[in-house]
């Protein structure tokens, strides 16, 4: 449980099931398009994200700083919102940012094809078109169990210890996004 499951809990708890589970799919799209670009082999790509990732990180290092500090400072409603198509966008893409930040996906994906044997899918498009398919599920199918399970709970909680959540999650973040910034370039 890392940046982005994190984010998706604190969505689910405070925005409700449908935001927590617009930001799981954010992630899982993400994740299939890393996988894709890893097993079709697409070099620009892939050497650019590779090549860029000490910036990448940097970005994403800030962008959890930034969010972090927003969400331990935010104080939680008092009633879940009815969460309209606008704010369901936003769930998405705010983890599907979070996600693209992360180049070590496309790194730890290009790695399981070589230690698999699987070099460059790029003639095999159904084979590849299976493995995001099967990425992109398993990504996102953990996450209904658990954003129903975090729902049941979030009327048992009082305001008070909404904030707490907040704090907590606001401090995990900001610092996941810290050490990230702190480590960049080191390795």
């Amino acid at each position: 449980m890392g940046p982005i499951g994190l984010f998706c809990i604190r969505k689910t708890l405070l925005d409700g099931r449908l935001s927590g589970f617009a930001a799981v799919l954010g992630a899982s799209t993400v994740d299939a398009l890393y996988c894709a670009i890893a097993g079709l082999g697409i070099s620009f790509i892939s050497n650019f994200l590779t090549n860029e990732k000490t910036l990448i990180r940097l970005a994403g290092g800030l962008i959890l700083i930034i969010i972090g500090v927003k969400f331990f400072f935010t104080k939680p409603a008092d009633k879940t919102p009815e969460t309209k198509g606008g704010g369901l966008l936003s769930s998405f893409f705010s983890a599907a940012l979070l996600m693209l930040t992360n180049p070590l996906a496309i790194i730890v994906f290009s790695a399981a094809f070589t230690a698999l044997g699987v070099h460059g899918w790029k003639w095999n498009y159904s084979l590849t078109a299976a493995l995001v398919l099967g990425v992109f599920a398993g990504s996102a199918l953990w996450a209904p169990l658990l954003i129903t399970l975090l729902s049941l709970f979030r009327f048992q909680f009082n305001g008070s210890q909404l904030i707490l959540i907040n704090r907590v999650a606001g401090a995990i973040l900001f610092g996941f996004g810290l050490a990230v910034c702190l480590t960049t370039g080191m390795n």
